[in-house]
């Protein structure tokens, strides 16, 4: 089926694919979607009221945190709808300009909470290796110049892509392999050299992803280095401890994102399936698990968040 078109794209529109050749169970699978919506705004909206109103948790650590909550939340509501809206309401058309924003807000917010995963593992860092210096290292003004920074970042490094895209002409099959707009499906259904984007898509990956994950893997080896040469055993655990919580939220972020990379690299040939549920888990789970695991391993914003509810 070919793309509905003209020179301005008024009329071109994409179709959402669901999961294929289950069309007819659409609706029963809508519920734990919206259930993982529901825990995602819930949740990070829980962690963002309890740090804001309660002045003990203005540290350093819980503010990140703040960050990751509202890169999570955001993220959510960029792409659950018209999720919700393909398995529930059979909602399938999206215009060329609402999937160009919504690849924006995905890829943008996407880069953005990897920036935040490499901010608070530099808070690690420095918590383990320089505790003297946390507080002079890590002061408010500067913790807030850091999340200007990460944001500029993701948004002036994803800012082109919508424009990239405005340029060609869509005269192929015009299914996306998701709920959801992202730059690698789109560029696959436009008719014209598509080099620039991939090289492009590529370069965003690397300086990102890359660098992020690179930098994180350094600063949890120089904090390895520094707990293996503390002599009391109690002591390492418990530096090792503080780390649990970020260990699990980068986990949950990267694993998924380098296997899609390494399908769409390497295994060309890989069930259509997999390369669905991947896609769902790096962009669905991680805002539903990270306010979970963070309420849990944090016992001082557990008690202030059992406290609240108790009230």
């Amino acid at each position: 089926m070919s793309v509905v078109n003209d020179t301005k794209f008024n009329c071109a529109v994409f179709l959402l694919t669901g999961i294929p050749e289950k069309e007819d169970i659409h609706l029963w699978i809508s519920v734990p979607f919206c259930l993982m919506y529901v825990i995602s705004v819930g949740g990070n909206s829980v962690i963002l009221f309890i740090v804001k109103t309660d002045p003990s948790l203005h540290e350093p650590m819980y503010i990140f945190l703040s960050m990751l909550a509202l890169t999570d939340l955001a993220l959510s509501i960029a792409t659950m709808p018209t999720t919700l809206g393909r398995f529930m309401f059979n909602s399938r058309k999206i215009s060329l300009e609402a999937c160009f924003a919504q690849l924006f807000f995905i890829h943008s917010l996407s880069f953005i909470e990897s920036s935040v995963l490499l901010l608070m593992a530099f808070d690690r860092f420095v918590a383990i290796c320089k505790p003297l210096r946390y507080a002079s290292i890590l002061t408010l003004p500067r913790i807030g110049k850091m999340g200007l920074v990460i944001v500029l970042r993701g948004v002036s490094l994803t800012f082109p892509l919508p424009f990239l895209l405005k340029r060609f002409g869509y005269c192929r099959a015009n299914f996306l392999s998701h709920c959801y707009c992202l730059h690698q499906d789109v560029i696959k259904m436009a008719c014209a050299d598509i080099t620039v984007n991939y090289i492009f898509g590529f370069f965003l990956t690397v300086t990102v992803v890359g660098l992020d994950s690179l930098f994180i893997f350094l600063s949890y080896v120089m904090i390895l280095k520094t707990v293996l040469k503390v002599t009391s055993h109690v002591e390492s655990l418990r530096a090792l401890n503080t780390c649990v919580s970020h260990l699990c939220a980068v986990l949950l972020f990267y694993i998924p994102w380098i296997g899609l990379g390494l399908i769409h690299g390497y295994w060309k040939s890989s069930p259509p399936l997999l390369n669905l549920f991947l896609g769902y888990i790096s962009l669905f789970v991680p805002p539903v698990m990270n306010p979970i695991v963070y309420s849990v391993k944090c016992q001082h914003l557990s008690a202030r968040i059992i406290r609240v509810f108790i009230k």
